[in-house]
């Protein structure tokens, strides 16, 4: 709709968005012109420049106005190359492959306005269209600009006949007249399968309608078309484009030609299109050169005229209307005039052509509607009144129940263009305006879905027709409803175009008609751009609209009646927000109207409206508890007690009709719970009944599905409803509530369901405080235990998660004290911290990824939160060890491989860095500060790799840190993720290199380096990171210093270390990382050279072929890197071996082993010997 506006806005050429001011590579399209000559025939040189200049035309395509000025010198550039007898085909076929390009962005119709069209141009280009050959699709460009400059020089204002040669062709014939040719190539091209039918199909009809060819070849012309309709079989291709081109041009051909001259033909070409019934077609673009044809056949059949009748508004211009306060004068046409109403003549065949039309209005695509809604408001232009109002009369009835959404866009989009053409008299007003409205609601659901958007986008643009097409006096009355009906649409349709849509209908009405109450002021805050978000409409603009009288009601009606049973939840969901803000504009109306309505609802057989009026009904009682509270009334004031009675109903009548079961129910549950918590913060009178114990049955019952979201909307039921409904008049807790609750809640925990796990770790920590009272040390236990990672429930990573919350909630919600019965006190805040620092080594796997990433942020919330606390009421209980343990996990997550994870832990290290009031006991604080000043903290991303590695590598010469950010390090330096593994590895290279000469502290480096491959030994996820990471070590020398001391622990504890890692392992890829580790080894003298090479040589016999293929590559690339590895005269032989042998072969290993016992006598190293397996 908005395309169709834009199109039609005489105000405005360019659109938004457009933002070029001139044509800047004008020279460069130039130069590439130019060059075509020196491009044509390399085609790396010729595609590079044909990108290009593809790449420059579509910068364009949405302002090509902007070529103009230029449009003819280049024109006439690529005309001279094509116009130069001495350049080959190829060569021209690219400077029209460039025209081609300049047409499709500026068009054809501007374009071909610049061809020369003089008679010597004639020859010229028939000759070089006939000498192409139609069916080669790589030189189609070059036959469709000859088609266009053909469709132009043909219409020379001379005789064709004078263009004639008697002059002998070379085989003695007379040569075909020019007319003949240039139908027989129309003819050859309006059958092909690409873009030039088109073009033929648009020279044919320009020819045809020269004096000369209408009265010698139009007739013959046509008994063509019309065989070439009449034989083709549209079950093939080519059936379908022979009709596509004939029909394309039939309809370019009755609208360019006189009516006298074609008239006589109109009648059989109706009826021969009618044959072909193209309606059944499932050819989409045939059905619409069938309207195209039929509307201009119609067209034909009616003199040409200016509709006496019409209704023409006088003043057109927006300023003057502005000027003006929405008033001008009206001119309408009576159509009184005797003799201008005796000249109609309208042949019979002209229903026909209204029938087609009308049925075209029903397709299925909407370019055909669009087409047919145009051909009736072309045809309807030109007949007399009564048969006009039959028109508007049969496209009326369009819009009932029965017909298809397609149908009613159609009709929008008649009406649309009836009344903008002014054939849309105020008289049928009455009669299209209640037709409009109800257009601008429809929605009609399929199954979990619905149609009607395209309908309602129409309608949107009908009443932007009518802004322009009306006086404001005529549409006074409608005012109202129309303002209503465009304010609902821009503010609660679920569509964003359609909400758009009516907004610009909106303003257009407030511009042009002037009488839209507060129109101005809700164009301010609800324009195009914000009616974008649909969060923003429903909660926001909806309030700030309601404001105005006018609108309040209608935009309520709408939500209730409407959107509330909406087939999509979150439009449910939105509109009981919507209600909520809505309630404070018309409380009484919400009362006394709104909530009998919906309080039915909540139990009727729609799951949808049941959904949707629960959410409302919740939230309106919330909203209307506000409102009594701030005039400072109860809740029981503004509700009868028959409206407090139903709600109280709703859930016994579920259980009854067993509505909690089922898909349904899972809507259910969540409506319900999201009632019970609204209804708690209501304050409704329920106390001591027993609808209570059912909220509490349907609360447990939601903790113990299998749905999170039902879970989290239970477990946020829980703070409201104890609160209200568990609570003495002191503040405390009724105990047997509380006991029983707790019990209950702490037994769940327990259970074997990971679900009920997670369910009732929620509820734990919704708990109030006031009901934790005497019940702190309990729960923490229970929480603590749902915390560990088990062998059996390894795999629970959400329990736990949702459990570390639990922890975290409640120590906020609890706050410090004395008891820990209580609150959080000496006594227990150990056993927090142990909790949640032992969930910061949850490394769970499974098929997800590394899910105990969710535990690991859990826990370095609950850290902050927990710390914060301390830190603000009792700094004593955050002890220094505390804070040791709690700042090493931190730098650890901070430099490790997941990005998400590591942005967490940055935001909680700055936290705790800069926390105010300061955190004590922070190891090494100074330095760390320097190293992360405040200034580099606030604007640092902590999720990149390039941002944070550099800053944390440094920690690594403070002590506290090394080991965890090492640790850290090894996973991210041994990970998958190039950018990952790039910023880390250099960061850490950047490190060893500034202490690389101090042996001191790079055996300090390889002692603990060496602890985390002991510590993890056999766990794959730092071993096989490790072996990478020493791999990139040590063959980049990091490790050189060792070299000159040949009794350096190092090297042989790694080479240990890397053997009783890959000992009976089967994993090929950790193998093969291993064997880079040996091969790196081999740098260093002595024994580990020694043992290195024995490991080499036994996996060149290992029985994966990978693996011994690896191997021998490896070894050859370390034999040709390090000196005197192996004895100088063996060298050659060996590298031959390893090169040449196909080591990856699938051979008995009894065939490779010979080869590789040679490799180790060559090398002077024993012999692998196979055990013997014990019998």
């Amino acid at each position: 709709m908005t395309a169709s506006m834009d199109a039609m806005d005489d105000e405005q050429e360019v659109g938004k968005g457009h933002v070029l001011e001139e044509f800047k590579e004008i020279q460069e399209l130039r130069s590439l012109i130019a060059s075509v000559g020196n491009t044509y025939n390399d085609q790396v040189a010729r595609e590079a420049s044909c990108e290009r200049f593809t790449f420059i035309i579509d910068q364009y395509q949405e302002q090509p106005h902007l070529i103009d000025p230029h449009l003819e010198s280049l024109m006439m550039q690529i005309i001279d190359t094509v116009r130069n007898p001495k350049f080959p085909a190829a060569l021209k076929q690219e400077a029209y492959k460039y025209l081609y390009l300049i047409t499709k962005m500026r068009g054809f119709k501007t374009v071909i306005r610049q061809f020369p069209h003089e008679v010597v141009d004639v020859e010229p280009v028939l000759s070089a269209i006939s000498a192409q050959d139609p069916k080669d699709f790589q030189t189609w460009e070059t036959r469709y600009m000859l088609l266009l400059w053909l469709s132009v020089v043909c219409m020379i204002p001379f005789d064709m006949i004078r263009l004639d040669s008697n002059i002998p062709s070379e085989d003695g014939e007379k040569k075909q007249p020019v007319m003949d040719r240039i139908l027989n190539t129309a003819r050859i091209y309006l059958t092909v399968n690409d873009k030039c039918r088109d073009a033929a199909a648009f020279l044919a009809a320009k020819f045809c309608t020269r004096p000369d060819v209408r009265r010698e070849k139009l007739p013959e012309f046509l008994d063509w078309s019309l065989q070439v309709l009449h034989n083709a079989n549209l079950e093939t291709v080519i059936g379908n484009n022979e009709v596509s081109g004939v029909l394309t041009m039939l309809a370019l051909l009755f609208k360019n030609g006189k009516r006298e001259d074609l008239l006589q033909y109109a009648e059989t070409v109706l009826q021969v299109v009618e044959k072909l019934e193209l309606r059944k077609n499932n050819n989409t673009l045939l059905r619409k050169a069938a309207v195209k044809v039929i509307q201009r056949l119609g067209l034909t059949f009616l003199k040409a005229r200016v509709a006496s009748w019409r209704y023409q508004r006088g003043n057109r211009s927006l300023m003057d209307n502005l000027q003006k306060g929405g008033s001008g004068p009206t001119t309408m046409n009576k159509g009184q005039d005797e003799e201008e109403e005796e000249e109609y003549d309208i042949p019979e065949e002209l229903e026909d052509v209204i029938e087609y039309l009308l049925g075209g209005l029903k397709d299925k695509d909407t370019i055909v509607r669009w087409s047919a809604a145009k051909g009736i408001g072309r045809v309807t232009g030109r007949l007399p009144l009564e048969l006009a109002d039959e028109v508007v009369g049969s496209v009326l009835q369009l819009f009932t129940l029965q017909e298809t959404e397609g149908a009613w866009h159609g009709g929008c989009l008649t009406l649309a263009e009836l009344g903008r053409r002014g054939l849309l008299l105020p008289q049928r007003l009455p009669d299209v305006v209640p037709v409009v409205l109800r257009s601008l609601e429809y929605d009609e659901r399929r199954g979990d879905f619905s149609v009607g958007a395209n309908v309602r986008d129409a309608a949107c643009y009908v009443c932007w027709a009518f802004a322009r097409a009306y006086e404001p006096g005529d549409v006074a009355k409608y005012v109202k409803d129309i303002s209503n009906a465009l304010v609902k649409v821009s503010i609660f349709d679920r569509e964003i175009n359609v909400r758009r849509a009516a907004a610009a209908a909106f303003q257009e009405n407030v511009g042009r008609q002037g009488i839209f109450p507060h129109g101005i002021d809700i164009l301010t805050h609800a324009d195009y751009f914000a009616v974008g978000n649909r969060s923003h409409c429903y909660l926001d603009l909806s309030v700030y609209v309601a404001q105005f009288p006018e609108y309040t009601i209608a935009l309520i009606n709408h939500l209730v009646d409407i959107k509330v049973s909406h087939w999509d939840s979150s439009v449910r969901e939105l509109s009981a927000r919507g209600l909520h803000n809505l309630t404070p504009k018309a409380p009484e109306y919400m009362a006394e109207h709104v909530l009998p309505k919906l309080l039915p609802l909540t139990t009727g057989m729609d799951l949808f409206a049941r959904h949707g009026a629960i959410l409302a009904v919740a939230e309106i009682t919330h909203a209307l508890a506000k409102v009594a509270e701030d005039q400072n009334k109860s809740i029981t004031d503004l509700l009868s007690e028959g409206v407090i009675e139903g709600m109280k109903n709703i859930i016994k009548q579920l259980n009854e009709g067993r509505l909690f079961r089922g898909w349904g129910g899972d809507l259910m549950r969540e409506a319900m719970t999201c009632l019970i918590k609204k209804l708690s913060l209501a304050r409704l009178p329920f106390h001591g009944d027993p609808v209570l114990d059912l909220w509490q049955e349907l609360i447990s019952g939601c903790l113990q599905h299998v749905e999170q979201n039902i879970q989290v909307a239970a477990a946020e039921a829980i703070p409201a409803f104890y609160r209200e409904y568990y609570m003495e008049g002191d503040g405390s807790p009724k105990k047997q509530k509380q006991e029983w609750v707790v019990n209950k809640y702490i037994q769940e925990l327990k259970s074997n369901v990971e679900t009920t796990r997670k369910g009732f770790s929620l509820a734990l920590g919704a708990l109030p405080k006031f009901f934790l009272q005497g019940q702190v040390e309990v729960i923490l236990k229970s929480l603590f235990e749902a915390a560990e990672i088990t062998e059996k429930e390894k795999k629970w990573v959400e329990a736990r998660r949702d459990a570390i919350q639990a922890i975290t909630k409640m120590c906020t919600a609890v706050g410090v004290g004395d008891s820990p019965e209580d609150s959080l006190c000496a006594a227990n805040v150990p056993s927090v911290y142990n909790s949640l620092l032992t969930a910061m080594k949850d490394y769970t796997l499974d098929s997800r990824g590394d899910v105990g990433a969710w535990v690991r942020e859990a826990s370095m919330t609950g850290l902050s939160e927990v710390t914060s606390l301390l830190v603000r009421t009792a700094p004593d209980l955050f002890t220094a060890d505390i804070c040791r343990r709690a700042m090493q996990c931190l730098v650890q997550q901070c430099c490790e491989k997941i990005d998400r994870t590591r942005s967490h832990a940055g935001q909680i290290f700055s936290q705790f860095l800069y926390h105010e009031p300061e955190i004590p006991h922070i190891p090494h604080r100074e330095k760390v500060q320097e190293i992360f000043p405040k200034s580099v903290i606030e604007g640092i991303n902590w999720g990149a790799p390039s941002d944070t590695f550099c800053l944390f590598t440094q920690l690594l010469a403070l002590d506290t840190y090394l080991y965890n950010v090492l640790l850290g390090l090894t996973v991210s330096v041994g990970g998958l993720t190039e950018s990952l593994v790039i910023h880390s590895s250099s960061s850490l290279h950047a490190y060893l290199r500034s202490i690389g000469k101090d042996l001191q502290k790079m055996t300090h480096f390889g002692e603990v380096l060496l602890q985390i491959f002991k510590d993890y030994q056999r766990e794959d996820r730092v071993s096989f990171p490790m072996l990478k990471m020493l791999d990139q070590l040590l063959s980049k020398g990091c490790f050189d210093v060792f070299a000159n001391d040949d009794q350096h622990p190092f090297p042989p504890s790694v080479m240990e270390l890397v053997r009783a890692e890959v000992l009976r392992c089967g994993d090929p890829h950790k193998l093969i990382a291993s064997v880079d580790v040996y091969c790196d080894l081999l740098q260093f003298e002595g024994d580990v050279r020694k043992k290195a090479l024995q490991q080499l040589s036994i996996f060149l016999c290992h029985k994966y072929p990978r693996v011994r293929k690896a191997t021998a590559n490896k070894l050859y690339e370390a034999l040709v890197t390090y000196d005197e590895l192996v004895p100088e005269e063996s060298l050659d032989e060996i590298t031959t071996v390893l090169s040449e042998f196909t080591w990856d072969d699938e051979l008995e290993l009894d065939n490779i082993r010979p080869v590789r016992n040679n490799l180790c006598d060559l090398m002077r190293v024993p012999r692998p010997v196979l055990k013997k397996v014990a019998k």
